[in-house]
């Protein structure tokens, strides 16, 4: 069976004989992946009524640890957005009361953003429907192939040079 990248491909073939396109094999599957995942992953929020950059933002504060805050630079630096987008997203989510704003006690330049109660029960709630979502998403793998997917995927990454924030 055929995909739609199998169709980019033969074409390129037969108009570019002399032109490896092997690259798009991969880069067009992923980008193809990217939009798909994305989409349903979004709709999964949204019946959740959070949109896709409210829950990253609610899931790295989460994942930071108790107290559950961090600097804006580190929201920054771990959610791969730029300061002032990050300032917008965490205005809105403090109008929306699942986030607030405080001096840090050990540094009274710096502002810590942290969860509100309601913020951390709602990204505890969320995240199990989330996480079970992306379960469904890649049920067309198997256990042992979703494994070597990962592995063939942080290589990539890594040798693009997408190590872990520090």
């Amino acid at each position: 069976m055929n995909d739609a990248v199998d169709l980019f491909l033969a074409q390129w073939a037969r108009e570019r004989p002399d032109l490896d396109v092997s690259p798009m094999a991969i880069i067009g599957r992923t980008g193809r992946l990217q939009q798909i995942l994305g989409r349903r992953i979004g709709d999964l929020l949204a019946e959740e009524g959070l949109e896709r950059w409210e829950f990253d933002v609610l899931a790295t504060l989460r994942r930071a640890g108790a107290p559950y805050r961090l600097t804006g630079r580190d929201l920054v630096r771990m959610t791969m957005v730029g300061s002032s987008a990050m300032t917008n997203r965490v205005d809105r989510l403090v109008k929306r009361d699942l986030v607030h704003r405080e001096v840090d006690p050990d540094n009274r330049r710096r502002v810590l953003v942290g969860l509100t109660d309601e913020g951390l029960a709602t990204v505890d709630r969320v995240v199990e429907g989330h996480v079970a979502g992306e379960a469904v998403l890649l049920e067309g793998l198997d256990p042992d192939e979703q494994e070597r997917l990962v592995g063939l995927l942080r290589k990539l990454l890594l040798s693009l040079g997408d190590g872990a924030p520090e």
